[in-house]
């Protein structure tokens, strides 16, 4: 399994291995094959709004993002399967964990398991598929917080 961060912003003050941990965590959870390959961008609000308006028609930012695979990307070889990207704009997490009175830490991770359960085929068009999705967010992060 291989977790990839970027950071388009400049300076990074987050670290990246919190991410690749946690996004390892999930997919182990998630029964993900181990010949998978995920990539986490974090970028500004400008560069977020760019894709959400690019990508969803949706005009200014939002927190995440998550662009799957049509189909398992190919690969050479023994290279890994690309499950997808998610990109994350921690700025507007910042700004969403004030408004929510919670801690910035929590609201990323929140960000996180929220785009790579996008990846794995979970959604919140409806009520129902809302409900599913943020019932296994809980699931993720809480059992996330008992191990850490």
């Amino acid at each position: 399994m291989q977790v990839d961060v970027t950071s388009h912003r400049d300076p990074e003050p987050l670290a990246s291995e919190a991410f690749v941990r946690l996004a390892t965590f999930v997919l182990v959870r998630e029964a993900v094959p181990d010949s998978i390959e995920l990539s986490i961008a974090l970028v500004d609000s400008e560069e977020i709004a760019e894709l959400n308006e690019r990508y969803r028609g949706i005009a200014g930012p939002t927190d995440v993002l998550s662009f799957g695979c049509d189909d398992p990307c190919p690969a050479e070889g023994d290279e890994p399967i690309a499950l997808g990207d998610v990109v994350i704009a921690p700025t507007i997490a910042e700004a969403q964990a004030t408004e929510l009175g919670t801690t910035v830490e929590s609201e990323l991770n929140l960000l996180l398991v929220h785009g790579i359960l996008h990846l794995l085929g979970y959604d919140h068009d409806s009520d129902k598929d809302a409900e599913v999705m943020q019932a296994r967010e809980r699931v993720l992060l809480g059992a996330w917080a008992d191990q850490s």
